[in-house]
């Protein structure tokens, strides 16, 4: 039996406070609908994942991002095995944003709640079922709520996007380890850093915070062969910290995998339950949020009556980022099969630094470059 309206708990239920979910949340409130976010975490947690993100992102959004933003990166320097340096000088015009990720979402949810969006902490998810026209979602303590649309922002981890049969069918998984370090090492201000080489089939990363630094190590083809510990073990000293210094997170990540509904009768995937992760760069913020922005509009819409469907989220997200993530996945399937070639003929180019950070400002698409640097990467195999 259907319930009125009025009688739902919310228009919006969003399973997940962090940035897609966040984004998702403030524009959908900001457009006057009941919002209610659901989050497992009671407290804040620390996330030490990278924390990069194009400056570009600020576009989507009417107030200020740089309360989130710790460091602007302007150089990057990549190594192979330690040695063998590069340094890439970004243009002026595509800047590179670090941001703590706990204060970036905690951000986007004072904004939202500002607009009038509710959030119920320490609430696990334990079902989520359509109830006639609306949804109903139960905790793991037995508190049920019930809205008009789901939007799924979970996670990586999330059960909901497979249940639904939303995003790809075929998981792709990364394995990644990250590490949030105290002080800054040997890490130059404005400076980010690249490891290929000492990761079989992806590379590490070091991210500078205000206080401290996000390093982590990514396997983007198969799993991780050697040990992250060991890894680690050569990277941070190289870095300026002791071999076994930080507060470690391991996680498998869900990237991009094929061109795929992400919408359903009321409900919609965003961010990483979307697998929207970028298969080669591992960038996973940009489309959290692109995609929380995107999820909202098309809802709005729905939520007023003005589509019969949420098909147009999916058709959006293929558009503004599969496309290219299809290209991008293939550049990453010959890169980190090959990735001593992928070093010599692609970060080593002059004009890799600028395409690469054309790409993670969204100025280029994969798609722009990935013949080019296919041919030429199984080229050099012959």
């Amino acid at each position: 039996m259907s319930q009125s309206v009025a009688s739902l708990d919310a228009d919006v239920l969003i399973l997940g406070a962090g940035a897609a979910g966040g984004a998702a949340a403030f524009h959908l409130a900001a457009a006057g609908h009941r919002v209610l976010v659901l989050e497992r975490d009671g407290n804040e947690r620390i996330k030490p994942c990278g924390g990069g993100m194009a400056a570009s992102v600020q576009q989507w959004f009417p107030f200020p991002l740089a309360p989130a933003v710790e460091e602007v990166i302007r150089r990057v320097d990549f190594s192979w095995c330690l040695s063998d340096p590069v340094v890439a000088e970004l243009p002026g015009s595509a800047p590179f944003w670090i941001v703590r990720r706990e204060r970036l979402d905690q951000l986007l949810l004072e904004e939202a709640m500002a607009k009038g969006c509710r959030i119920e902490r320490g609430f696990g998810v334990d079902d989520v079922q359509r109830d006639g026209e609306h949804w109903c979602v139960r905790s793991t303590d037995g508190r049920t709520v019930r809205g008009r649309a789901v939007v799924i922002a979970n996670g990586s981890n999330s059960p909901w996007p497979a249940r639904f049969g939303l995003g790809p069918s075929s998981l792709h998984l990364a394995s990644t380890t990250s590490v949030r370090l105290q002080g800054r090492g040997s890490l130059q201000p404005g400076a980010a850093r690249f490891e290929f080489g000492l990761v079989h089939h992806g590379f590490a990363w070091a991210f500078p915070i205000a206080d401290g630094v996000n390093v982590g190590v990514g396997t983007f083809i198969g799993r991780q062969a050697d040990s992250s510990d060991t890894i680690l073990q050569q990277l941070l000293p190289d870095l300026g910290f002791p071999s076994d210094a930080g507060l470690r997170q391991t996680a498998s990540l869900r990237v991009w995998n094929g061109h795929e509904r992400l919408d359903g009768d009321g409900i919609l995937a965003v961010g990483d339950s979307a697998s929207l992760c970028d298969p080669f760069l591992a960038e996973g913020l940009r489309p959290a949020l692109m995609s929380g922005c995107e999820a909202a509009t098309h809802l709005n819409r729905w939520l007023r009556g003005e589509c019969s469907d949420l098909r147009g989220y999916s058709i959006g997200m293929r558009q503004r980022w599969g496309d290219s993530m299809a290209w991008g996945r293939r550049i990453a399937q010959v890169f980190y099969r090959f990735p001593k070639v992928g070093y010599q003929l692609g970060v080593k180019r002059p004009t890799a630094p600028q395409r690469i950070a054309q790409i993670l400002s969204g100025e280029m698409g994969y798609g722009d470059i990935a013949q080019r640097v296919i041919r030429r990467l199984l080229l050099q195999r012959r």
